[in-house]
């Protein structure tokens, strides 16, 4: 047919003949297309302006838009050229919300009555599109970029007491070897993405200059066109891999169409592998996914010689920087009030830290790992603990309490006895009973430091009197030992308490009455 584009390769063999200076009758009788058409494209090739080499450059995608929208103008009506001064515009408009193709061509016929039909419209617009936006072949340089995203199809887990389900499936691919990461992970979320990154990061056994993950909220709080704002545990994790973050752009899937296609291919390499198998656990799936993923890397390129994991090692295994020997530990946060009594409540744990006592009442920053929790006020660190994820209780730096304080951390069932031995024996004796007896500790050391200031005021001896006195009734209270003082009872011994007797009354029955 006479209106149909010639094949691209023809057309770079009509222009490199021309080149060599062969006449269009001779390319006519080598390639058998007719004289008329090979005038046709040799002068759009003179119309654009194109050396050989800038031809040769350019994908046949590009020539076949390129030759065919210059041969269609050579011979364009005015209706046509009426119609290109619109598109501009329609392209533009078309960019809103609501705004089709359809919409348009019916306002262009009421303007225009003779305008074209839709099918003639809608390839204008397309034809428009693709000069407009030219796509950008990216070459990938040796250690230069990971790709991170999380397969859009999740696989599931079938545990024995709990009902199937889904779990997410990590995809990395190094930009340019394509060694490829695969792992199964229970979520999307921070901690989860952190830790399948640097999985991936062990199993490439080097870092990359850069890290391309999607827009994904677990890490980036913001995108953007030009600098989006990252997570601040992703930008984190990033420094201490030292590691540049570039997402990206929203609604630019080419920016990540290695890792898409990546997607794709583990599609058929590895989930094929494990359809009708049923997995427990994360562990169990993952070996599966391992051995099927060693068999995706090492298996040869389509058309070519060599696999994944050949180009990886050949290439791209000496550009990778080397791996932090710490691993990266997840700092999760929260904000809180420091309470009246100068601690801070790790909700998660439900235990107490303690902060500098001149801090209640402030907000705080806390910051806690697997074995650490540190607490800022305006990015200062102000406290440091080791994780306790014992329950109601409390952890205390006695440094951090007011002066007045610091002797209640101090109070020990050790320290009392000790205090007391130097007093007398018999205190010592008396203040063990009270710690005995009494149920709650606090209680029971409100009681020994009362009992030994008595010695303060009223001497050792006195006070080891009274002890006698109270252990001889029996009672182990501050306020027994208060009441023998008070009445001066330790200066009596036993002997000389008077002893009770009952009256003689007519009201009182003696034994011979219940007889």
């Amino acid at each position: 047919m006479s209106n149909t584009p010639i094949k691209m390769n023809k057309l770079r063999q009509i222009i490199r003949l021309y080149c060599q200076g062969t006449g269009t009758k001779t390319i006519h009788g080598m390639l058998g297309t007719s004289r008329t058409t090979i005038k046709k494209y040799v002068r759009i090739w003179h119309e654009l302006g194109l050396t050989h080499e800038e031809f040769n450059s350019r994908s046949d995608s590009e020539l076949s838009v390129l030759f065919n929208t210059t041969a269609a103008k050579s011979i364009c009506s005015p209706r046509m050229q009426e119609l290109e001064l619109l598109l501009p515009d329609y392209c533009k408009r078309l960019k809103k919300k609501g705004v089709t193709r359809e919409l348009l061509h019916l306002e262009y016929l009421s303007k225009h009555p003779q305008g074209y039909g839709r099918s003639r419209f809608n390839n204008a617009i397309h034809t428009y599109l693709q000069l407009s936006k030219p796509v950008m072949h990216l070459d990938h340089k040796a250690g230069d970029k990971i790709y991170i995203d999380f397969a859009g199809s999740k696989l599931q887990l079938h545990p024995a007491s709990c009902p199937e389900r889904d779990v997410e499936v990590f995809v990395a691919i190094l930009g340019c070897s394509q060694l490829t990461y695969v792992e199964a992970v229970e979520s999307q979320r921070k901690e989860d993405l952190i830790k399948a990154c640097e999985n991936a990061l062990h199993y490439f056994g080097g870092v990359p200059a850069a890290i391309v993950p999607d827009n994904l909220r677990s890490a980036v709080t913001r995108g953007s066109k030009y600098e989006a704002v990252l997570n601040d545990e992703f930008a984190a994790f990033a420094e201490h891999y030292a590691v540049t973050v570039v997402p990206a752009r929203a609604y630019k899937p080419r920016d990540k169409s290695l890792v898409e296609g990546a997607v794709k291919l583990i599609y058929r390499s590895i989930y094929q592998r494990l359809e009708g198998r049923r997995f427990s656990d994360l562990e169990s799936l993952n070996a599966a996914i391992r051995s099927a993923l060693e068999i995706h890397n090492n298996k040869p390129f389509s058309g070519r010689s060599y696999s994944r994991r050949e180009q990886f090692e050949e290439v791209e295994r000496e550009a990778l920087g080397a791996l932090n020997p710490i691993r990266y530990e997840v700092h999760r946060q929260v904000m809180v009030t420091v309470m009246k009594n100068g601690y801070v409540r790790l909700g998660e744990d439900i235990h107490y830290y303690s902060v500098p006592y001149t801090y209640i009442g402030k907000k705080v920053k806390v910051l806690y790992t697997s074995g650490m929790v540190l607490i800022y006020y305006h990015y200062t660190q102000i406290a440091a603990h080791k994780r306790n994820r014992t329950k109601y209780h409390y952890t205390t730096d006695k440094e951090h309490l007011a002066s007045q304080h610091r002797f209640l951390t101090e109070w020990t069932p050790e320290k009392f006895i000790q205090e007391a031995e130097q007093i007398h024996g018999d205190v010592a004796k008396y203040i063990s009973q009270v710690l005995e007896r009494k149920t709650y500790p606090e209680q029971a050391y409100k009681s020994c430091s009362g009992i030994l200031s008595f010695t303060r005021r009223v001497g050792p001896e006195r006070l080891a009197n009274a002890c006698r006195w109270a252990d001889n009734l029996g009672q182990y209270s501050y306020p027994i030992i208060e009441e023998i003082l008070r009445k001066r009872l330790d200066q009596l011994t036993p002997e000389d308490e008077p002893a009770s007797s009952i009256p003689t009354h007519n009201n009182i029955r003696g034994k011979e009455y219940y007889q």
